[in-house]
């Protein structure tokens, strides 16, 4: 499993790399991979020559909303995040299979590896269908740095990835996909519809997994959380938050209301 999770790391392709994450979730269930096994992760994922990558203080502005070149920078920014959520994914399986994780751990994740694969796929299509293509406009690296920053310990790994960009996800969204439908971009609108749904159960898997080694550890969860995003988060989480969606996957509003 882990030398699979690292193979997709390894391809440098963007819809290879999709194509992969969901082959990999295939496998996984079909019984062709079945053991954990262990293959070190590379530092950096493999990635296209384009888009090129920027600091996110150097990012340009999309846009206005409503314009279709607002909504292609959009679209563009959601598959640059999905790219690397499936890299994300895969490096929790491969970088942590060392560690003794119940087999539900990469049952969970191998899910949200193919999902992210879907979802990558569908925006890029999405942006072929708009005339464009992924690669045409620039990208941020700071979803990877997140990765970097906590490669040493899947407690802090869980606590940032998870429950701080992705649980982020779900505070944005819903106000993209009613701009999407204003503009009558149904298509768009129905994508980022699926994708939240999809968020939701990923928040909640880093929520379950988060919990659990901290049991293991004799740790009291919220109290945990607060002091690993202090120490691994560059920034400061800010509202509004999305509330209903975010206890939907588990989290409670005591975790991040005072870390604000």
């Amino acid at each position: 499993m882990s030398a699979a999770a690292a193979s997709v790391l390894l391809c440098a392709d963007a819809d290879a790399k999709a194509t992969a994450a969901q082959q990999l979730s295939a496998l996984w269930k079909n019984g062709s991979v079945v053991k954990i096994g262990y293959a070190r992760p590379p530092d950096r994922p493999a990635r296209p020559d384009k888009p090129e990558l920027r600091a996110p203080r150097d990012m340009p502005k999309r846009g206005k909303a409503g314009s279709e070149t607002g909504r292609i920078a959009l679209l563009h920014a959601l598959a640059h995040i999905e790219l690397n959520a499936i890299d994300l994914a895969c490096d929790i399986i491969a970088r942590f299979a060392g560690l003794e994780l119940p087999s539900a751990y990469f049952d969970d994740w191998v899910k949200v590896a193919s999902e992210e694969g879907l979802h990558f796929s569908l925006l890029s299509k999405r942006l072929k269908e708009l005339g464009s293509c992924y690669g045409q406009h620039p990208g941020h690296d700071g979803l990877w740095e997140a990765a970097q920053e906590t490669g040493h310990d899947l407690l802090a790994r869980l606590a940032i990835v998870p429950l701080v960009l992705e649980a982020r996800g779900l505070d944005v969204t819903p106000t993209m996909i009613k701009n999407l439908r204003k503009a009558g971009d149904i298509q768009s609108a129905e994508i980022l519809e699926r994708i939240y749904i999809d968020e939701i159960g990923h928040v909640a898997i880093g929520q379950r997994w988060f919990q659990h080694l901290c049991a293991e550890e004799g740790l009291e969860p919220e109290e945990t959380w607060q002091g690993l995003v202090k120490k691994h988060f560059k920034g400061s989480l800010k509202p509004p938050f999305n509330d209903e969606a975010r206890q939907l996957a588990g989290v409670p509003i005591s975790y991040y209301t005072p870390a604000t």
